[in-house]
């Protein structure tokens, strides 16, 4: 079964929708056949490279929310990040354009490794306030996990993966995709935004149902056999 997840590093939904999707994973019996594939989403494209400053800064600077509705906004998915284990420290975060992380990612992804740089990016971003778009800690970040140095660095000086990060962002706005996370299985059920751990739990059981339909046997001799070699509601004596 094959699981693709729409998000973005400096999306807070997306980190918390990811642990609660790990739980419903960790939880399903066939977790073993799941597929999980990352697919770039760039949330705020035109982000200066050099902004430098924080998620806070963004959203009063650039969006131009009020100081105190961004305060309210990040201690409530603070909370939230908090109760799935998450340590949000969204004043030390320095964001910047994506698309760089994402064609990291899509390296990544090719060497075995997405999963394990998908995390480490999340948490450079959202926890130790390492600058997403800075190519030195993105080379850094991407060492830690297993990749060559030269070839991440490499990747970052040119525009290798690019076509791949705009293949994703297109099939997004194919789905009808505005926001992240975004869950699709199979390319057949969808789930938009951060839902709870028993709604992902319910999306796969209704996937994998849905790829494993029951097939009946002995079907032909069904209509001669003998209505009494099976038991229905108040039919047997017990």
């Amino acid at each position: 079964m094959q699981v693709e997840i729409w998000s973005d590093v400096v999306c807070p939904w997306c980190y918390i929708g990811k642990r609660r999707f790990e739980a419903a994973l960790t939880g399903f019996q066939h977790r073993d056949d799941v597929t999980v594939t990352w697919r770039s989403f760039l949330l705020a494209p035109d982000t200066p490279k050099d902004f430098g400053g924080s998620s806070t800064d963004y959203l009063v600077k650039v969006r131009g929310y009020a100081p105190d509705e961004v305060q309210v906004m990040q201690g409530r998915v603070t909370a939230l990040a908090a109760a799935e284990g998450l340590d949000f420290r969204l004043d030390d975060s320095r964001t910047g354009p994506t698309v760089d992380a994402h064609r990291l990612l899509h390296l990544a992804a090719h060497r075995g490794l997405g999963e394990e740089l998908k995390e480490r990016l999340l948490r450079a971003y959202f926890t130790e306030g390492e600058p997403i778009a800075d190519v030195d800690t993105l080379v850094s970040v991407a060492a830690e996990v297993g990749l060559d140095p030269e070839e991440a660095r490499t990747v970052l000086e040119g525009d290798a993966y690019l076509d791949e990060v705009n293949a994703d962002f297109a099939q997004a706005r194919a789905y009808g995709i505005n926001g992240v996370p975004f869950f699709v299985v199979d390319q057949k059920f969808g789930v938009s935004g951060a839902q709870s751990t028993e709604v992902f739990a319910d999306l796969l059981e209704r996937a994998w149902t849905d790829a494993h339909p029951l097939s009946m046997v002995g079907a032909e001799a069904h209509a001669d056999h003998d209505a009494t070699a099976s038991c229905d509601d108040g039919s047997c004596a017990v």
